[in-house]
């Protein structure tokens, strides 16, 4: 081989192993904050747990690791995640911008996850983590999976004729619920039912609006308030079909509000099993 041919070769070697360097998150990414629950709850999902050294007071597996807690939903402590010397910090939508840009001016690579709007943009961003942290096989078999099982319920529903009107309650003072453009109404439209707010552009309801569309199913999540309390609540209003018919049921939130493949599918399979019911 002429030296002009060897010195190529190995220009071409030293190329593909720096290329495969940066590419390599796993390798890169080896101390990770997350400040958002569902974002702590994917990397459990991914096996990287061990390279979570940072997250926020909302995350419950993490912090029975004996996970530093960083950050509350929204705000995060920077002297905290300063000194853990993260090389990435993942944050949510709800981060302040100041705050990111403080990070950053500490040399810190953050990366923002805003709320996925679908199912789709869910295993979009599932994916993306598994980019991230060098996991993208396992990301792309979980989000698969998950396919699959949100695939057998979507495939039942395809021939009913019926279609129930379905009220998916997320607050209590003030009620809020799911509307259009969000993950939590594919919840409603993967099985086949109708949102009784699917025209409006605010969550926020009165009860004499839940009362006016008479929804068949009542789902109460669990989000900070009592769902038993909130069942016996609506079961005060007698001639609500909800009522009548026995079709009030509790979801957990930190399941169905928790935006990752494999909560959504546990969780539509849980709605699908209530609308079934007899």
């Amino acid at each position: 081989m002429k030296f002009r041919e060897l010195i190529i070769v190995l220009f071409t070697v030293l190329f593909v192993q720096i290329s495969n360097l940066e590419l390599s998150a796993e390798d890169k990414y080896n101390r990770i904050v997350s400040l958002s629950p569902s974002i702590t709850q994917s990397l459990y999902y991914l096996g990287v747990q061990d390279k979570i050294f940072g997250c926020t007071s909302y995350c419950q597996m993490a912090i029975s690791d004996g996970k530093e807690i960083v950050s509350s939903a929204i705000k995060p402590n920077l002297e905290k995640i300063a000194a853990i010397k993260p090389d990435l910090v993942i944050a949510s939508g709800f981060i302040q911008d100041r705050d990111i840009r403080t990070l950053r001016s500490l040399g810190i690579k953050v990366k923002i996850i805003n709320t996925p709007k679908s199912f789709e943009e869910i295993c979009e961003q599932f994916e993306s983590l598994g980019e991230l942290t060098g996991k993208i096989d396992k990301a792309r078999e979980i989000v698969s999976k998950s396919r699959t099982r949100i695939r057998i319920i979507q495939k039942k529903r395809e021939t009913q004729t019926y279609k129930p009107n379905i009220f998916i309650q997320i607050g209590a003072s003030p009620v809020f619920t799911v509307i259009p453009g969000t993950f939590m109404n594919d919840y409603i439209t993967f099985c086949g039912g109708n949102n009784i707010a699917s025209n409006l552009k605010s969550g926020a309801v009165g009860t004499e609006f839940i009362l006016s569309k008479d929804p068949d199913f009542i789902f109460v999540v669990t989000m900070g308030i009592a769902g038993n309390e909130e069942i016996k609540k609506w079961e005060m209003f007698k001639s609500l079909k909800a009522v009548k018919s026995k079709k009030i049921f509790v979801l957990e939130s930190d399941i169905a509000c928790q935006p990752t493949p494999l909560s959504f599918a546990e969780t539509l399979e849980k709605i699908d099993k209530y609308i079934s019911k007899k």
